[in-house]
């Protein structure tokens, strides 16, 4: 008797390789079960045979781990400071825009939850349990390691575990495969490492389609694969592409600011300027340098895409998901129910020759027809296939279906005719038959006849494709019952050929999505030959096939080595999805899962953007952040579409707002240096700062340029920095002429000087958003949104309203002569062309494209 888990042998992850007596050995175990006692004892120390639901983050931590984000701790820290010092306007910006964003993320993570108890409620509730050599029923939960439990039709398995007994005992694993047809599982030895080709294991959440057995339970509870499915589910999430590259740009934007901010700062202090005012400035610097608007812009352009997905029936459960799409450069895809229909049908019926033959369809419906017992799939694909009727053909007797003859047998009857009709394996039909029948005639089942038979079964084979054999047999007009000894000398009449046919628009939508640059992985339970038949069927290269026997070889760095030059993985189970998805992000790729069932959800929860599809299973639409609503396919490419003009929307604001923001701060850091006053007062910088923000507001309804759309984008901080740079340098040069224009030739004193570098400033502020939004000449650029023009302009009529109008006195402003507002304007407009030429060095241009 056990007194601690220690008693119990250590289980190899394959525990299923291990003999039965051993096995029964280390679970301190026998065919008589265990005595109720000691169940009881090893539930108090495994626990419950149950998943445990994954703790559910306070809405305190969910809000704290956003917080540490660099660029949303920025815009708090700009937030208090202008508050502070009294800049209420630019205060109730950041803060409703960051509360907004903040709910936003929190409402779709806590809709993410709902995960592990989709799981949780998919498993079984009471099962037939021996327990001191007697049979009773328990609840699910008090199974514990050594337990033997009886399976039957219908019944889910509870645990993982190994076969004892096995009558014609058939098991859905496509939880576990993905494969459509039932696994037959016998309690022979197996050698096996994957868990897809053990015949003798069972896995919990899988469930019984036909025949019954016993088992004996080897793993419960979170120790089961079923279990480590919704640990990986319950696991954070890995950051997505657009948290990663915000991160990124937050921690470039910080450096500069504390940078710029620190050295004007030293600056004044050392050339003795009061310390107040120096500060002030500084912490006006630091705020104008902060894109306060970000998480607005990001928030507005993704739930705009999540709008125009809606239209096309996807469901956005996560915003950033959107852009993650669009970042897309690899997507992997499970074969079954997403490139397939997840349904088995019949896919031909051929005679001996390989030839099209209605009669093998429509003796394979009588023999469907007629059996008594348990229809499987293939059976039910051939009477979905015909609508003939039987034909005045009564049933008289049956052989049933059994594992050791895998074939199943109707006596049938018409008028005097009777006939054997017998289905099943090709290999145990033909070891029955004697003949072959070819356009009605029959010819003698021999060696020549053997090797056809073979060739057509293996160029099916290749395929992907399974058989089914259709032989018959002229019985005695006064027999009406058989028995198996009947199911000799049969005529061969031809195959029944069955599939799981790809979706109609598989192909067309691989073949978009290629032309975008994204590259198509198919990651899958079922065997290789099916794997490339599928692929080779959708367009895609089938001539590499990596098994799940050959990644359990290989260390997480080897897989990372290799999964780049494969496209197709066979016989795989759950954690290796995770582990090739896993493998891909490190070796920087932004990668997509489509998948529809239970053994597809860690990948789903892994890969940057998850994808599911409509008659998904609840767990994978639970852990998705995508659903495609309808059997359309092609919305993937128009969501990748949508995702890159997100994300070319977003980066027009940062491009806009780091580079010009950067170029005026770096002009007023550098002037109040060099000038006896500041070049602007602290509430003129806030008011520039804010009017610029307003101007960008149409960011998110703008269009983009083909371009931005044909291939993935990702953040490229060193292109971002190169860009903020070399615009900002052409910024603060003008600003430099306009400083010396000001000083040298109309004599400025402080306030005219900050009037008219204010109109000047804003000016090109928002004017080089026409340049900068495209990489296009702006003439052969589209045109911009209405919006944008309207918030645009507006932004600039309202600033130098401000500053010339008669309120401009509040602000510290003065009227300037009417030359130095044509100089300005000049000056302005030279701005422009320079700022275009700029424009082409630090954005490069795609080829032929001007």
């Amino acid at each position: 008797m056990i007194q601690d888990s220690h008693t119990i042998g250590t289980l190899p992850a394959e525990f299923w390789q291990l003999p039965e007596d051993i096995l029964f050995c280390k679970l301190d175990s026998d065919t008589n079960g265990l005595s109720q006692s000691e169940a009881e004892r090893r539930l108090a120390i495994f626990g419950a045979n149950r998943v445990e639901a994954s703790k559910s983050r306070s809405i305190l931590e969910k809000i704290g781990r956003r917080v540490l984000n660099p660029l949303v701790a920025m815009l708090l820290v700009a937030a208090a400071v202008s508050g502070l010092s009294g800049d209420l306007g630019s205060f109730v910006i950041i803060v409703a825009v960051l509360s907004l964003s903040l709910t936003l993320d929190i409402v779709q993570e806590h809709r993410a939850e709902l995960t592990a108890e989709a799981l949780r409620d998919s498993v079984a509730i009471q099962a037939d349990v021996v327990r001191d050599g007697v049979e009773i029923s328990l609840p699910v939960k008090a199974l514990v390691p050594g337990d033997i439990v009886r399976l039957r039709t219908g019944d889910l398995i509870p645990a993982d575990g190994i076969v004892l007994e096995s009558r014609e005992l058939q098991v859905n694993e496509a939880l576990m495969t993905g494969e459509p047809f039932p696994a037959l599982k016998t309690s022979a030895p197996c050698s096996s490492k994957s868990p897809a080709e053990a015949t003798n294991a069972l896995f919990a959440g899988t469930s019984t389609v036909g025949g019954s057995g016993k088992m004996l339970i080897a793993e419960t509870g979170s120790r089961t694969r079923f279990g480590a499915i919704t640990a990986a589910l319950a696991a954070n999430a890995p950051p997505t592409a657009l948290e990663l590259g915000v991160r990124r740009l937050g921690l470039l934007i910080l450096r500069l600011t504390l940078l710029l901010t620190l050295f004007v700062l030293m600056a004044h202090l050392v050339a003795q300027r009061p310390a107040m005012e120096s500060f002030l400035f500084a912490v006006a610097l630091a705020v104008g340098l902060t894109p306060e608007l970000l998480p607005m812009v990001m928030t507005v352009t993704l739930a705009r895409g999540a709008l125009r997905m809606a239209a096309r029936k996807v469901i956005v459960k996560r915003l950033s998901a959107i852009h993650d799409l669009g970042a897309m450069d690899t997507l992997c895809v499970d074969k079954t129910g997403t490139l397939t229909e997840a349904r088995i049908t019949l896919a031909a019926h051929v005679d001996s020759e390989g030839r099209d033959s209605d009669p093998v369809l429509s003796l394979a419906y009588m023999n469907s027809t007629f059996q008594a017992g348990f229809r499987s799939p293939l059976d039910e694909a051939i009477l979905a296939a015909s609508h003939d009727g039987v034909d005045n053909w009564v049933r008289l007797s049956e052989v049933p279906f059994d594992f050791e003859r895998r074939c199943l047998s109707v006596l049938a009857a018409r008028n005097c005719e009777h006939v054997l009709i017998s289905k099943g394996a090709p290999e145990s039909i033909l070891a029955r038959c004697a003949a072959v029948e070819i356009d009605g005639l029959a010819h003698p089942f021999d060696e020549a006849w053997q090797q056809k038979l073979t060739a057509i079964q293996d160029r099916y084979a290749r395929d992907g494709f399974r058989l089914l054999a259709v032989a018959t047999r002229l019985m005695p007009p006064a027999q009406e019952t058989v028995a198996v000894g009947d199911e000799v000398d049969l005529t061969l009449i031809g195959f029944c050929v069955f599939a799981d046919p790809p979706k109609q628009d598989a192909a067309d939508a691989i073949a978009s999505l290629a032309s975008l640059g994204v590259r198509i992985k198919i990651l899958s339970g079922d065997h290789a030959a099916v794997v490339a038949h599928v692929a080779g069927s959708v367009g895609l290269p089938s001539d590499r096939i990596m098994t799940g026997s050959d990644i359990s070889e290989l260390t997480d760095a080897a897989l990372a080595a290799q999964v780049d030059d494969i496209d197709l993985f066979a016989r795989i189970d759950p954690d290796q999805k995770r582990r090739i998805i896993t493998a891909l992000r490190h070796r920087n790729h932004v990668v997509g899962f489509m998948g529809d069932g239970v053994n597809d959800a860690p990948a789903i929860h892994t890969a940057h953007v998850g994808i599911s599809v409509t008659g998904a299973t609840e767990v994978a639409r639970a852990a998705a952040d995508m659903i495609l609503l309808a059997p359309d396919l092609s919305v993937l490419a128009a969501g990748v579409r949508e995702g890159r003009r997100t994300f070319a929307n977003i980066l027009k604001y940062v491009r806009m707002g780091t580079s010009s923001n950067f170029g005026n701060m770096l002009s007023m850091a550098l002037a109040s240096i060099v000038l006896p006053f500041l070049p602007l007062l602290p509430l003129q910088i806030l008011l520039n700062n804010l009017l610029y923000d307003l101007s960008e507001v149409g960011i998110p309804f703008d269009e983009v340029d083909q371009e931005d759309v044909e291939r993935p984008q990702a953040w490229d901080m060193r292109g971002i920095l190169r860009f903020t740079i070399l615009m900002g340098a052409v910024s603060s040069l003008f600003d430099a002429i306009t400083f010396v224009v000001l000083l040298k030739v109309f004599h400025a004193e402080a306030t005219l000087f900050q009037t008219g570098w204010f109109v000047e400033s804003i000016a090109t502020q928002i004017l080089v958003i026409f340049l900068i939004r495209s990489r296009r000449m702006p003439w052969r650029a589209n045109r911009p949104h209405a919006t944008l023009i309207a918030t645009s302009l507006g932004a600039l009529a309202a600033g130098v309203a401000l500053a010339l109008g008669p309120w401009g006195r509040l602000f510290g402003f003065t009227t300037p002569p009417m030359t130095l507002m044509a100089t300005i304007v000049a000056i302005t407009a030279t701005y422009l062309a320079a700022a275009e030429v700029a424009k082409r060095v630090a954005v490069p241009y795609p080829p032929n494209r001007t």
